[in-house]
């Protein structure tokens, strides 16, 4: 019997591996566990996307180290796109970790470990490599009917589409996820079904970027039609993909949650045309018209990035002066940072830290008292929420969110999760909202 933990980091399409990785390895007999020192084997889902994800995971390795010089455990796997962008650094620093592997090849993981534990009990030095060469081919975990293991009973992920085609300036993802490719529509239908079937009441589809998915207005509509799914989330969007038909599947179908995350990365048409992203901010602001025309309740939040190689005083005036005009819900900012292989670490005019940070904290001070007004006006609505888990601080306290996907923290207890509640908002704050159940 192997004991095994798992350590996931960054995006939702690392949590949704995660969970298909699990249910493999205990459908084989291995036991999840929940710390390090009872594990025959630690498994790392780590994120690459920027460079202070990858600096956790660097940080986290480094502490295997008493524990394997005495006894040779836990072997440690590092699977994801981190693996597949530096797992081999990871080779030659820690002769612990003795398996990687691209997030294309996560079907080939639960053999590979099994391999690696054989490697280590034999005494050998074998490691086993699974890094992605063929940026098209994917080789997935295949379950079958078997519903996956999840740490939510009542959320899950379905994963709808993986990599990029866009490459876009600053973005490692094509480098690290591959090439688009959409999974087959039937698929998708008849994984939601199982998990409808396993009691899960809200589902998030998600892709790097969602609605590039061959009629995704379709899939959305299908999705939520779906007996026993009451919430259906996307993340994330591409601008220039999003579709009026999308718009009006979210304004016809109530399971729809009016809730979108649209990057808008920069307020300057000359920083984002050096992003090698493909609408301008005028376009930008047309479609979140046309959204709010038809969601006059919608919530819209959004990424950032700063200080990106010759941004000007006035481009960055440009993206506050973006924030204001749209007013985002939430914004998930960055100072740029670069990433090797992509097209802006070989820009020239690449900008000072301190010119980076300094502007980071200034666009965060002008969101955060944006979002914090935003907040402050939902004080006393009442909102039908699903309680679907512990808050992750504070005792005694459960959250929710919002259809518009904003963060309920209320008093409740083990009871109450995986119901519906009407709660009313008490107070507000920029990240988070808090409520009592009425």
């Amino acid at each position: 019997m192997v004991n095994f933990t798992m350590k996931v980091y960054g995006c939702q399409m690392n949590v949704y591996d995660s969970d298909k990785l699990r249910t493999a390895l205990k459908n084989r007999g291995w036991t999840e566990c929940s710390g390090d020192e009872y594990a025959d084997v630690v498994i790392f889902i780590g994120c690459s996307v920027r460079d202070k994800a990858e600096q956790k995971v660097w940080s986290e390795l480094g502490r295997f180290s008493s524990s394997w010089e005495k006894h040779r455990r836990p072997i440690v796997a590092v699977t994801g796109c981190i693996a597949q962008n530096i797992g081999k650094k990871m080779l030659q620093r820690y002769p612990w970790v003795r398996l990687v592997s691209g997030p294309r090849h996560i079907g080939l993981v639960p053999d590979g470990l099994e391999a690696a534990l054989s490697d280590a009990a034999a005494g050998t030095k074998g490691r086993v490599i699974l890094l992605d060469e063929d940026p098209r081919a994917f080789t997935d975990i295949e379950l079958g009917d078997i519903p996956y293991s999840r740490l939510n009973r009542w959320r899950a992920f379905i994963t709808i589409a993986h990599g990029c085609d866009n490459f876009c300036a600053y973005c490692i993802v094509p480098y690290v996820r591959g090439r688009f490719l959409s999974r087959p529509f039937p698929e998708i239908i008849k994984e939601a079904q199982m998990l409808a079937d396993d009691g899960v009441i809200e589902i998030t589809l998600l892709g790097q970027n969602v609605n590039s998915y061959p009629n995704f207005s379709a899939l959305l509509g299908t999705v939520a039609k779906i007996p026993g799914i009451e919430l259906v989330r996307f993340v994330t969007s591409l601008p220039q993909d999003f579709s009026d038909g999308i718009i009006t599947a979210m304004a016809e179908e109530p399971k729809i949650c009016p809730s979108v995350n649209l990057p808008i990365q920069a307020g300057s048409n000359e920083v984002l045309k050096r992003m090698n992203r493909k609408y301008t901010r005028e376009e930008y602001f047309s479609l979140v018209e046309r959204i709010r025309a038809r969601l006059p309740e919608v919530g819209i939040t959004s990424d950032l990035i700063v200080g990106f190689p010759g941004e000007s005083e006035q481009d960055f005036e440009q993206s506050i002066d973006a924030l204001s005009r749209v007013r985002f819900d939430q914004v998930h900012t960055a100072a740029y940072s670069i990433r090797e292989g992509t097209a802006a670490a070989r820009f020239p005019d690449q900008l000072p830290l301190e010119v980076r940070m300094e502007r980071l904290n200034r666009v965060n001070a002008h969101q955060n008292k944006i979002s914090f007004e935003i907040n402050q006006k939902l004080t006393y609505k009442e909102y039908r929420i699903l309680l679907d888990d512990h808050a992750p601080k504070g005792e005694g306290l459960i959250q929710g969110r919002t259809p518009t996907d904003k963060v309920v923290l209320l008093k409740g207890n083990e009871s109450l999760l995986g119901s519906f509640a009407r709660v009313k908002i008490t107070n507000a704050e920029n990240w988070c909202l808090n409520g009592e159940i009425i």
